[in-house]
């Protein structure tokens, strides 16, 4: 795999082409019209309806370029296709943690299907980095912002 390529599903990559949609041919248009409707209202210097159209129109212009970065990195990846017999991408891994007997499940996915309050998290990310390529049954150390804790790898599954 290429560094450069940002791993994700079709469906995460059709929803990257739909926000950049919307933020050129909706949110963009109505910020410029936002813009000259304020700046018909006279002195710029204290116009803060007008400043604060122009932040707004820095953030989509900001956001457009960040979403088509992504996309021209996009390598689209079917986690159907992938031998699940191992920690990958798409993977669902269901853990029990062995210093506290509870189970955790996280889901393995791309930077914008990612959701922690979800369990599904970023392929690249510290805990996914520590999970790739493991396979059932193995125990793993995992570094969390709470300390080092001990896994074992109970379940590998798609989706």
């Amino acid at each position: 795999m290429n560094e450069a390529n940002e791993l994700m599903t079709q469906q995460g990559y059709d929803n990257l082409v739909e926000e950049i949609k919307d933020l050129r041919n909706n949110q963009r248009i109505k910020i410029v019209e936002e813009i000259e409707i304020a700046r018909s209202h006279g002195d710029l210097k204290e116009n803060a309806e007008y400043h604060a159209a122009k932040e707004k129109q820095s953030f989509i212009d900001t956001r457009i370029a960040e979403v088509s970065s992504v996309i021209a990195k996009a390598k689209i990846i079917d986690p159907a296709t992938l031998e699940h017999t191992r920690v990958s991408f798409g993977s669902t891994v269901e853990l029990l943690n062995l210093d506290t007997d509870k189970k955790v499940t996280y889901k393995i996915a791309g930077m914008n299907e990612s959701n922690p309050d979800e369990n599904i998290i970023y392929y690249n990310s510290p805990l996914a980095k520590q999970l790739l390529h493991k396979e059932c049954g193995e125990e793993v150390e995992i570094n969390l912002p709470s300390g080092i804790n001990e896994f074992e790898i109970l379940n590998i599954k798609y989706p």
